[in-house]
C-alpha cells in the first residue's frame, strides 16, 4: 500500500493557506491556481477509478470553496490510489501540488 501521506499533507497545508486568505488575494490567482488543480487531482483519479470512462470536470463554484474543492480532490485521488495503487501517479500529484503552492505565492 502507497504512503499518500506526502501528497495529504501538502494538501492540507494549502488549503489552510487558501482557507485564510482575504478574498482579494484570493482573486489575484490562488483560487484560480488552486482549481486547476483540483480538476487534474480529480482528472487523475477518475483515470485511475475507471480509464476508458470520460473525466467529469470539476466547476468552478467560486473563491471560498476552492479549498474545499481541492480538498475533496486530493482525498479522492488517495482513495483510488488505494485501489490502484501507482507510485509515479502519487509522485505526479505531489509534484503538482508544489507547484501550484509556489506559482500561487500565497
Amino acid at each position: 500500500m502507497l504512503d499518500t501521506t506526502p501528497l495529504t499533507t501538502a494538501v492540507d497545508r494549502f488549503t489552510d493557506r487558501l482557507r485564510a486568505a482575504p478574498q482579494s488575494r484570493l482573486r489575484r490567482g490562488p483560487a484560480g491556481a488552486a482549481l486547476a488543480l483540483a480538476r487534474e487531482l480529480s482528472v487523475r483519479a477518475q483515470r485511475l477509478e475507471d480509464p476508458a470512462a470520460q473525466p467529469r470536470i470539476m466547476p468552478d463554484a467560486g473563491v471560498f470553496v476552492v479549498a474545499d474543492q481541492l480538498a475533496v480532490a486530493a482525498g479522492d485521488l488517495v482513495e483510488a490510489l488505494r485501489t490502484a495503487p501507482s507510485q509515479q501517479e502519487l509522485d505526479e500529484a505531489v509534484r503538482s501540488v508544489a507547484r501550484t503552492v509556489a506559482e500561487a505565492k500565497l
